[in-house]
C-alpha cells in the first residue's frame, strides 16, 4: 500500500499536525506501507524531523512571496500555506510526477475540496483529517477526533459515500500512551498530589505564553518540594527566553527540549499546564489533571467542550495564581485531582491509530 501525507508545521500552523500524521504513518508502515510525506519548508518546519524517523519527504517549492490577501471563497486559514491552493496544487502535482498513491492523507487548515480536486490524479482515495468543520471536502473518510464533534457536522460538507469517524475514540495517539495509560492511572488515583507540573504549550508557542505562564506560577505559595519540567520544540521562537525565566524561578525548574518520551513526563507529573490543543488527548489517555489555555481560535470549541465535561479547567493568565493556589490545600487538592483524573481517563483509552489502521487494512484488502 501506497501511502501520501499532505502535511505542513511552521510558526503559524504549529507541529500537531505533522505530529499526528507521525503516528499514522508509523503505525501505516509496521503493517507494510510506504509512506511518503508532501512538505513546504516555512518557517519552523518539521521536515528534518519526519526523516529522522525514516520517512521520505519531497518538499515543495520555498514560498517565494507568502500569501497574505484573504479572499471571501478561500478557507479561513488560507494564508497559512503561503501560496494560492492552484499553486499548491500545481506544486503537489508537478513534485509526484505522475505517481498514483493508494491513499492520500491530507491534514491542513487551508486546503478544501478544490485542491483536493485538482490534485485527484495522484491517488485513488483520500482520507481527511480535520477539526475545524468549516469547508468542504471530496473524501473517502474523514477524521475529526475532538470531543463534541458529531458525523451531522460535516453531512453537508462531504460526499454521502464518505465514512465518518468522529471524537476522541479516534485519537491519532503513539502506542506509548496507551502503555503508559494504565500505571498512571493506578499512580494518580492511589495517592493523589501536587509535586510535578509539567508545562506544555505546544511545539512553537508563537506568542511566548510558556514564559508568562512560568512568570504566573513564580508568584504562587508552593512547598519546596514542587518540581516543574517544561517542554518546548526545538523550533520555539522564544525558547531562550524561556530557559532563562526558569533559571529564575524559586522552584526547581527544567526545560526540555524536543522530547520523544512525551508520554512517560505525562505519566510522571501531577498537573499539566497546557493548551487545548491535539496534546489534549494524550493528557486523556493518561487521566493527567490539566490547567488549559486557548492559544488559538480553533482550540476554542475544544477548551469549551473539555470544561464543560470537568475533564480540564480553562483559566488565563489573570486566574491562573488563584487555581493553582486553591489546589495546594490537601483536601481540595486530592478532590479535585480524582475528579479531573477519572473524567480525563474516559475520554480515550490511546488506541485511535490502531481503529484508524484496521479502517485502512480493510478498504485496502
Amino acid at each position: 500500500m501506497q501511502v501520501a501525507f499532505r502535511v505542513d508545521a511552521s510558526i503559524e500552523i504549529g507541529t500537531g499536525h505533522v505530529m499526528r500524521c507521525l503516528t499514522l504513518a508509523s503505525a501505516l508502515r509496521e503493517q507494510g506501507a510506504v509512506c511518503v510525506f508532501v512538505c513546504r519548508p516555512l518557517q519552523g518546519h518539521l521536515i528534518y524531523l519526519i526523516a529522522q524517523r525514516g520517512f521520505e519527504v519531497k518538499q515543495l517549492p520555498e514560498a517565494v512571496s507568502p500569501l497574505v490577501k484573504q479572499l471571501p471563497t478561500q478557507p479561513k486559514y488560507a494564508s497559512w500555506l503561503e501560496v494560492d491552493w492552484q499553486t499548491d496544487a500545481q506544486h503537489t502535482n508537478d513534485l509526484l510526477q505522475g505517481q498514483v498513491f493508494d491513499w492520500l492523507v491530507l491534514d491542513h487548515y487551508a486546503l478544501d475540496i478544490h485542491w483536493q480536486q485538482a490534485v485527484a490524479a495522484c491517488y485513488h482515495r483520500l482520507f481527511v483529517i480535520d477539526d475545524l468543520a468549516d469547508r468542504e471536502h471530496d473524501c473517502d473518510v474523514l477524521l475529526d477526533q475532538n470531543l463534541g464533534r458529531t458525523p451531522a457536522d460535516y453531512q453537508a460538507l462531504v460526499p454521502k459515500k464518505a465514512q465518518l469517524l468522529i471524537g476522541p475514540h479516534y485519537a491519532l495517539l503513539r502506542p506509548e500512551f496507551a502503555q503508559y495509560r494504565e500505571g498512571s492511572l493506578n499512580r494518580r488515583l492511589l495517592k493523589p498530589s501536587l509535586q510535578q507540573i509539567l508545562v506544555t504549550l505546544g511545539g512553537v508557542d508563537k506568542n511566548n505564553m510558556t514564559e508568562k505562564i512560568l512568570a504566573c506560577l513564580n508568584t504562587c505559595q508552593f512547598s519546596e518540594e514542587i518540581q516543574m519540567k517544561v517542554v518546548m520544540g526545538a523550533s520555539a521562537p522564544y525558547l531562550s527566553q524561556v530557559k532563562q525565566q526558569a533559571q529564575n524561578m524559586r522552584f526547581k525548574t527544567e526545560v526540555l527540549v524536543g522530547v520523544d518520551n512525551m508520554a512517560q513526563l505525562m505519566s510522571e507529573s501531577d498537573l499539566a499546564i497546557g493548551a487545548a490543543g491535539s496534546t489534549s488527548w494524550e493528557r486523556c489517555c493518561l487521566g493527567l489533571p490539566t490547567f488549559m489555555f486557548v492559544l488559538a481560535e480553533n482550540q476554542l470549541a475544544i477548551a469549551k467542550a473539555l470544561n464543560q465535561k470537568g475533564i480540564a479547567t480553562l483559566v488565563d493568565l489573570n486566574t491562573l495564581t488563584g487555581e493553582i493556589n486553591n489546589l495546594l490545600t490537601v483536601g481540595q487538592t486530592q478532590s479535585k485531582l480524582i475528579q479531573m483524573i477519572e473524567a480525563a481517563s474516559q475520554v480515550t483509552q490511546g488506541q485511535g491509530a490502531a481503529f484508524v489502521l484496521k479502517f485502512f487494512s480493510a478498504v485496502h484488502a
